[in-house]
């Protein structure tokens, strides 16, 4: 359905921002609003096609969709645990409003900068490629602030921003033809680049409105490092009310978010499911061989601790880095959660590991399909000899 004033209004402004038009060198500017607000009009005039309302623009704003459980959540939670570390700061005015504009305001900068730079980025690329705007960032600008520690400096969030898009997306021609998930890529970043800024015990709670100073705030995984198991409940850790990166404590609110990927067929199942087997898996693993606290973890608090859960739904099923192949889709998610498990029980310095896991195995998708294909077409030429040979064989005997 379109909405009338809308198309009179960009039929009036198109001529000016079209080739030759007083504006015309902004046409991709000019065209990444229009298809942005309305359907595009292109249709395809020769070959089989399908006609579908649902471009990549509609799907990637079900995802972005998807996100608002966890996001929302995230913000109460970060003034939930700076009320938790210091009852004092709210002055005894402890309401959920008021710890949710509390993670608001501290997030919405975040966000505000993460789309400035990045979609400044895109812009510039596309004009001076004269090609359209990609709109996948679209959720990666949403993705990278929802990753990272809430008292992560917005310089430094603005060069991640900046190096994700450059590096991991436009040296490769942009949206669809990167190899890495860019959203990782600038959490990568400003883990090697600031590594202080991005763990231990004082990066996890705001202290203030505006400013980047921490309070003292062990996660579960920061726990397990030190060899001590932790102390929130299965039920905490359900719910999401302990210290993290802004938006991936809540599994529950990571579910709903995985049920509208799934019923609207934008993420792949198979995918999601083999990460959570994987990780299971390698778990369990772990269990058999026990002695250490991280060895003795029950399986399934891997998939609520950490970033695993968030990684599972909406990073792992990125479908331009990942697998494209179903067989292909089986390995590449059970490999991503095998490799984060292990990544965080082997080395003690890297308690997460979801990151590095679904990382390489971004640059491991491509291989993994081309040993699919290539399995089924020497499939296929095995029964194609083996009925050419019973053929042949018959037509002599007869």
């Amino acid at each position: 359905m379109r909405i009338k004033w809308v198309e009179q209004m960009f039929d009036k402004i198109e001529p000016t921002f079209s080739e030759g038009g007083k504006l015309g060198w902004l046409h991709s500017t000019f065209d990444a609003f229009h298809t942005f607000a309305l359907t595009p009009k292109t249709i395809t005039r020769s070959g089989s096609h399908i006609r579908d309302a649902v471009d990549s623009k509609r799907s990637i704003i079900v995802v972005i969709i998807a996100l608002l459980p966890a996001l929302l959540f995230g913000m109460w939670n970060i003034g939930y645990q700076t009320y938790q570390a210091n009852p004092g700061f709210f002055n005894s005015q402890s309401s959920f409003l008021n710890f949710w504009w509390f993670g608001f305001v501290r997030m919405l900068p975040m966000i505000v900068v993460s789309y400035l730079v990045g979609l400044g980025i895109e812009f510039a690329f596309a004009q001076g490629r004269h090609h359209e705007v990609n709109e996948g960032y679209l959720a990666t600008g949403l993705l990278i602030p929802m990753i990272v520690p809430v008292t992560t400096p917005l310089w430094q969030l603005a060069l991640a921003v900046a190096f994700a898009v450059i590096i991991g997306k436009e040296v490769f021609g942009g949206s669809g033809m990167n190899f890495l998930n860019p959203a990782l890529v600038a959490r990568a970043f400003l883990f090697f680049a600031y590594p202080t800024h991005m763990s231990g015990d004082k990066v996890w709670i705001a202290s203030g409105w505006w400013g980047n100073d921490a309070i003292a705030g062990a996660t579960p995984m920061g726990q397990l490092a030190t060899g001590n198991m932790p102390s929130a409940s299965v039920l905490d850790m359900l719910i999401g009310t302990i210290p993290g990166s802004t938006c991936e404590t809540s599994f529950i609110a990571i579910a709903l978010g995985a049920l509208l990927l799934l019923f609207t067929g934008i993420a792949s199942w198979r995918i999601m499911l083999s990460v959570f087997l994987g990780g299971g898996l390698m778990g369990l693993l772990f269990n058999a061989i026990g002695g250490t606290t991280y060895l003795d973890l029950p399986f399934y608090y891997h998939f609520l601790i950490g970033g695993f859960a968030f990684g599972a739904v909406f990073m792992a099923t990125d479908p331009v880095t990942a697998a494209q192949t179903n067989t292909g889709k089986w390995i590449y998610g059970l490999l991503i959660g095998a490799f984060a498990v292990l990544l965080r029980v082997a080395n003690p310095a890297y308690p997460e590991g979801m990151m590095l896991s679904i990382l390489f195995m971004n640059c491991m998708a491509p291989l993994i399909d081309h040993c699919v294909v290539a399995r089924n077409i020497k499939s296929r030429q095995s029964r194609i000899s083996r009925t050419s040979g019973s053929t042949g064989k018959e037509a002599h005997n007869g």
